[in-house]
């Protein structure tokens, strides 16, 4: 069965497990004061968009995107250990991509980890260039700012 990725609320007993499994993961590359973490309740507001990717009903990964007024910003890309390989990553960009053309947005930005290689190919492969910080992130030497104008 093909996965599918969906909106979903991030307060779901599935949502709620995969926020906290990317926490875990990260929290097993950064110390906790690099990981910029958000609850399932600020989450759940009217600006973000919160999207699982699932297979067979399983939950296997999730992404948030807030909107920020002329841009949309990727919050949290995350794909379970069972769900990595499956091109979940990819199909939730996608689906965040045209969330964010559909409101009107001029560009998606992120906010991401140096150590997350693959991540960073991802976010490459599919667009996004590096960009000057934003928003109100800290100057850190460990985060890269990456935008991808729609």
């Amino acid at each position: 069965m093909p996965a599918t990725v969906t909106t979903e609320s991030p307060l779901t007993a599935d949502a709620r497990a995969l926020i906290e499994g990317s926490q875990e993961f990260l929290l097993q590359i950064y110390p906790p004061e690099q990981i910029f973490s958000f609850s399932p309740q600020e989450l759940a507001t009217p600006d973000v968009a919160f999207f699982v990717a699932r297979e067979a009903g399983c939950a296997l990964g999730c992404v948030a995107l807030v909107d920020c007024g002329d841009y949309a910003e990727v919050k949290r890309l995350f794909v379970t250990h069972e769900g990595r390989g499956k091109g979940l990553a990819r199909a939730m960009m996608d689906r965040v991509e045209t969330h964010a053309r559909a409101g009107g947005k001029a560009a998606i930005r992120l906010e991401t980890g140096k150590a997350l290689v693959r991540a960073v190919g991802l976010y490459e492969a599919l667009g996004f260039r590096r960009c000057g910080r934003f928003g109100d992130y800290p100057d850190h030497p460990a985060s890269l700012f990456m935008e991808k104008i729609l």
